[in-house]
């Protein structure tokens, strides 16, 4: 038995050291918002990433340019919504508050922070549309996630978890995508 609640206590304790490490994380790059430009930056990355819209948007106007790959475009798109609504489905189980320790930027469409839906369509995004030869993509996705903590709304670990869920999405579906150059 004691071997059981030394494990726990180890638990536990290895729980406190990542609670503490994602909010020291979080509240350095939120720090960076005190810079007008910056915040500026992250507000327009979170209202344009509000339920996956920049992605979506962005995918549909390459089925609308690139008519010889329209399938494939529209595939990543189905799969960037699919791995945004899987997001919000696990945030619905998850129920994780959001940071309560600094104050944020922008308003959120929800209360519950785990896992970041917008670090979830942005990575599916990168993913799928990186496949197609997009490789602006990738550091506008990189950026999306990181102004999700510049604005305050999620812990380190929340986006995180998005943007592999986004990732494993995305890369999922590579083969129904059809992606290949």
């Amino acid at each position: 038995m004691d071997d059981i609640d030394d494990m726990g206590r180890r638990v536990d304790e290895m729980d406190r050291r990542i609670d503490d490490m994602d909010r020291r994380l979080l509240s350095a790059l939120h720090a960076c918002g005190a810079d007008p430009r910056v915040a500026a930056v992250a507000r327009a990355l979170s209202w344009t990433g509000e339920h996956g819209a920049l992605w979506l948007t962005a995918g549909l106007v390459g089925a609308a340019v690139d008519r010889e790959r329209r399938g494939p475009w529209l595939r990543g798109t189905a799969l960037t919504a699919t791995a945004h609504l899987t997001s919000m489905g696990v945030k619905r189980l998850v129920r994780r508050p959001r940071p309560g320790h600094v104050r944020p930027l922008v308003r959120t469409a929800g209360r519950h922070s785990f896992p970041s839906s917008h670090a979830t369509s942005a990575a599916a995004a990168a993913v799928a549309f990186g496949a197609l030869g997009v490789p602006a993509v990738l550091p506008l996705a990189a950026a999306m996630c990181v102004s999700r903590l510049v604005v305050g709304v999620h812990y380190p670990s929340d986006v995180a978890a998005g943007a592999a869920l986004g990732a494993v999405t995305a890369r999922l579906g590579a083969r129904w995508m059809g992606a290949a150059r």
